[in-house]
């Protein structure tokens, strides 16, 4: 029993926390404008965090910053060094969570943005 409940909880502040960013996806630059015309289009990339379990006991800033980081481990993924933010969206609940989902357009640009 006392496993159980010790797992419930680890499981539980886990599931507050943001998503991790991979190695060298630190590099990877967010931005609402347009890169320069040195970059090459990679392809899009969809971010998020939150869900109806979690969504609740997850701050705002770790479901922004979660978004973030599922969007730089992608754009990384794909060689790309730079994400041209698209669209951002929140989906709050009544208790304060929520659900939070950015998309963008990812780019290797030769100065880096």
């Amino acid at each position: 029993m006392k496993k159980v409940l010790f797992l419930s909880i680890v499981l539980g502040l886990t599931a507050c926390a943001a998503k991790r960013l991979n190695p060298g996806a630190e590099r990877v630059m967010l931005s609402n404008s347009q890169p320069s015309d040195n970059c090459e289009f990679l392809g899009e990339v969809i971010g998020g965090q939150g869900n109806w379990w979690t969504d609740d006991i997850t701050s705002t800033k770790a479901l922004v910053e979660g978004s973030r980081n599922d969007m730089k481990n992608q754009a990384h993924a794909m060689g790309a060094n730079f994400v041209h933010i698209q669209q951002a969206e929140q989906d709050t609940s009544y208790l304060g969570g929520g659900k939070i989902g950015m998309a963008g357009n990812a780019f290797a640009c030769s100065n880096g943005r």
